[in-house]
């Protein structure tokens, strides 16, 4: 990432910091160094590659478009099985439908043939595993604008499937070079408006992001975001204590990060208004449901035509189960037959 975008990114912490009348002048002066050492200097990241260098579009860009996901199982779950349905859904159901993975040496090793019949590419994480000790691995998110093969990525939580073609999204969300999701539904097509599980992104008026499904399209706006994603990520009780009230987060969420990064890239570069891209996010709490198990409070089914039907509701776009048991292997078997005969 190049020193303009990092200048860019020192600007804007020093505007913010500013405008929220948090800092003294002492301590604007070392977030701009830090700004500038820690997210420009990084020894481990290539200083050669920047915004529409021919390294990166030669080498990194396989193809237009597609759809990415970082994927390292973990001690309890295991994603490159729900990599694997998620693939395969969207193989089923999707115009576009190019799809990849990023993974871990020891993920990797438990990949096979029926894996890279579905995943049109997979890819190392770059620059080491951030996420190593972590139970649940969110911080190697930053590392997609090194790790896709694609010029526009939509990148996507796993624990999710394709139901019915969005591929008309792609044109929507190009009206920005970056569109993160900022509207969810409910599996009865309401729009969510529960906000237990988003006290910090009111408190601090920060934009609603869901990166469950997350639009970039490579641009000057996805170098200055990552960058800021990069630092919020490694430097996060930095961040959280200077540009955030009533924040007592130990680890960030990409959630979170992605609000945070928005800030200090522009939000208005950031999201379209409105409720595309949107899924279905099937938290139980988001339902009105007294159960940690939605499967347990209502009905599914996926037809003979691929319907998929939940509570007698159709469901249209992306729907984000949640539950990781529900990638049963029956369901599996359902996809592989529509998609691999």
């Amino acid at each position: 990432m190049n020193h303009q975008s990092v200048s860019v990114i020192t600007v804007r912490i020093l505007y913010i910091l500013g405008r929220a009348l948090v800092m003294n002048v002492i301590y604007i002066f070392g977030i701009s160094v830090f700004a500038t050492h820690c997210l420009g200097a990084n020894p481990k990241l290539p200083k050669t590659i920047g915004v529409g260098t021919k390294k990166q579009m030669t080498e990194q860009f396989k193809d237009q478009q597609g759809y990415f996901a970082f994927v390292q199982n973990s001690g309890t779950v295991d994603y490159l099985r729900l990599a694997y349905l998620q693939a395969l859904s969207i193989k089923a159901t999707q115009r576009i439908n190019n799809y990849a993975i990023a993974v871990d040496e020891n993920t990797k090793a438990q990949i096979t043939d029926k894996h890279r019949a579905v995943f049109d590419y997979i890819v190392d994480i770059p620059f080491g595993d951030d996420a190593a000790d972590d139970e649940w691995k969110l911080a190697n998110a930053w590392k997609l604008y090194y790790a896709t093969p694609f010029k526009e990525t939509v990148n996507l939580d796993v624990d999710m499937i394709f139901t019915r073609d969005v591929s008309h999204w792609w044109d929507h969300m190009r009206a920005k070079d970056i569109c993160i999701t900022t509207n969810v539904l409910d599996y009865r097509g309401n729009l969510i408006t529960d906000r237990r599980f988003r006290k910090v992104f009111d408190d601090n008026k920060l934009l609603n992001t869901y990166n469950g499904f997350s639009y970039f399209r490579y641009s000057k706006t996805m170098t200055d975001f990552f960058v800021a994603a990069r630092g919020i990520f490694q430097d996060w009780p930095l961040f959280r204590d200077n540009l955030l009230k009533n924040c007592r987060i130990e680890k960030p969420t990409t959630d979170e990060v992605y609000a945070l990064a928005a800030m200090l890239t522009g939000e208005e570069r950031c999201y379209i208004p409105g409720v595309q891209p949107t899924f279905v996010h099937m938290k139980p709490e988001l339902q009105g449901f007294h159960s940690n198990r939605w499967t347990d409070m209502t009905s599914w089914t996926l037809t003979e035509d691929m319907d998929f039907i939940v509570g007698g509701y159709y469901q249209m776009i992306p729907f984000h189960y949640q539950q990781k048991d529900f990638c049963s292997d029956e369901l599996i078997g359902r996809y592989e037959t529509k998609v691999l005969g």
